[in-house]
Formats: C-alpha cells, structure tokens, sequence
C-alpha cells in the first residue's frame, strides 16, 4: 500500500489511513472552526497518510461553508447520523453545496428497529446515491448478530468500542463476537469511540477498561486466518506493549492488507496521541528533520 506526500517512506502500511478525525466528538469536543482549520494543516504533514477523513455528525453541515476558503482543497467527509436516518437527504444536499467529498455516512439503527426494517428504509433513504459508503452502526443488544448478517455488500459495519463511561466499553468476549461475524460474512468495519490508547490498558484517570487499536487489528488478522473468538479475545486482552508491537511487526504485507481490508479505520479525537504511541513502540518512523514537527 503505497502513501505519497511528506513523509510517505516513514508510514508503515498498517497505518495509512488509520485514524478517522473525530475531533469534535467527546472527549475531544473541539469547536468546528478548529476541528476544520487543524485538519487542513494536517494535509502538509510528514504523517498526513495516516490519516482518512473528518468525521462530523450531519447538523454540522450547515455551518461549514464559511470555515472552507475558495481555494482549499476539497474536504473529505464521514458524516454521523446518530438518530437514524431522517436528516440524509437533507444533509447529501448541503454537502452538495459545500467544496466536500461526502466519503460515507454512518448511520445508528434506532432503538427497537428491526434489521430488515431498518435496511430497507436505509436504501430507501440512499435512492438518489447508491453508490455512498454506509458504515451501520451495530447496536449492542440482540439484533447485533442478525443485523451483521443482513447488512448488504458494500456497506461497513460499525463497532462502537467504548465512550466516556465504563458501560460504554464492551468486553473482549463481545467484540470478538461481533468482529467474528463480520469477518464470517466479508463484512469490512471500522470502530469507534474509546480506542486512546494502541494497547489494551485501564484508563488512569477514570479506571475504564480500555481496548487497543493495535490488539483490534491483530484480533482481526486472526480470524482472517482460522483463529477462533477465543484467540480473538485473548488478543484483545494483550497488554503487554512490546508483545503486541512484535506481533504487529512480524505480520507480513499480504496479512497486512487483509487486515486493513476488514478493519478499515477507526474515530479517533486526537491524531497526534496514537502516532505518539506508534513512534514510541517503534512502529512509526519520525523524520530526521524534526521541526517539521507533530501538530
């Protein structure tokens, strides 16, 4: 997989585009303006291919035109649709007014809405753009497993892995249940929320149990290659810094695409904390002019 730009020789492939910019969502919580101003200086960055698009939640849409100067580069997007799917044909619209390419939608199934229901009204929604990347949020209840079954080609799954309370965190045994299954069905997903840190750790300041980035990507790798849940869970309970960064290293180019191919990408609020975490377990390269900085 191949990155150009500043810096592309130091992004290991297991990483470009990565790390989806969830700045303004908690914890984050960045204002607008700057979530849209700290993304574009990003672009010039030695480590800009680590980067996939800027996620924001549908009502920010129509605040974006005078945050994006005639001349910039187009702004890519993932844009949230937490309560389901009524604002889409209202927000594909603004978009279209906007110097922004729309990259998917990610959209919850709301509560006690049925699998096939929902899907159904969610084609129905995409009539007009039925080539857009859908990420489905799989809710954490019993329509998980049926809904990652009926979930059509296409479209992504997505795992929300924790949140700014401990009950927002699932347990090993439940991701790797659900990463399973998508992965049984060719089902790609991308994850959200709760993955600070690249290895599995309890959270200092709050005492969550929070997964890693990398312990998810080598949990994939597994079951792409006959590993069952158990080995699953077990790998997303590593935490072990330098076993896990072993691990990832060792695994080779053709693994590595699979991976990358199932599990695409992942929200994060900050960019600069995970490569932090990359560079010091070794995994990331840092350029020998180092005022081009981390920013």
């Amino acid at each position: 997989m191949d990155v150009g730009g500043p810096g592309a020789a130091l992004i290991p492939a297991f990483t470009v585009g990565l790390f989806d910019d969830a700045a303004v969502f908690p914890p984050g919580n960045a204002p607008l303006a700057l979530a849209v101003r700290a993304y574009g200086a990003r672009r010039r960055v030695w480590y800009a291919g680590l980067v996939g698009p800027l996620v924001l939640p549908a009502s920010a849409l129509p605040r974006l035109a005078p945050l994006l100067p005639a001349g910039d580069p187009v702004l890519p997007l993932a844009v949230t649709f937490p309560d389901g799917l009524a604002g889409i044909p209202a927000a594909l619209g603004n978009a279209a007014l906007l110097p922004v390419e729309v990259r998917s939608l990610e959209v919850a199934v709301p509560e006690g809405a049925a699998p096939e229901a929902f899907l159904a009204d969610l084609d129905a929604a995409l009539e007009d753009a039925p080539d857009l990347e859908v990420c489905v949020e799989v809710p954490r209840d019993g329509r998980r497993l049926p809904l990652i079954a009926a979930i059509p080609k296409g479209c992504k799954a997505k795992f929300r892995t924790g949140g700014v309370r401990a009950e927002l965190y699932p347990g090993e045994a439940e991701l790797a249940e659900g990463i399973a299954a998508a992965v049984a069905v060719g089902l790609p997903f991308k994850a959200t929320a709760g993955l600070h840190h690249a290895v599995r750790n309890t959270d200092a300041a709050h005492g969550f149990e929070q997964h890693g980035f990398l312990n998810l990507l080598l949990a994939t790798d597994a079951l792409l290659h006959g590993g069952t849940e158990t080995e699953a869970r077990a790998l997303l309970a590593e935490r072990d810094d330098d076993a896990v960064a072993d691990h990832v290293a060792d695994l080779t180019e053709a693994r590595v695409r699979d991976a990358r191919a199932a599990f695409t990408s992942f929200g994060t609020c900050s960019i600069t904390e995970p490569l932090d975490e990359l560079i010091g377990l070794g995994l990331v390269g840092v350029p020998d002019h180092h005022h081009e900085g981390i920013a």
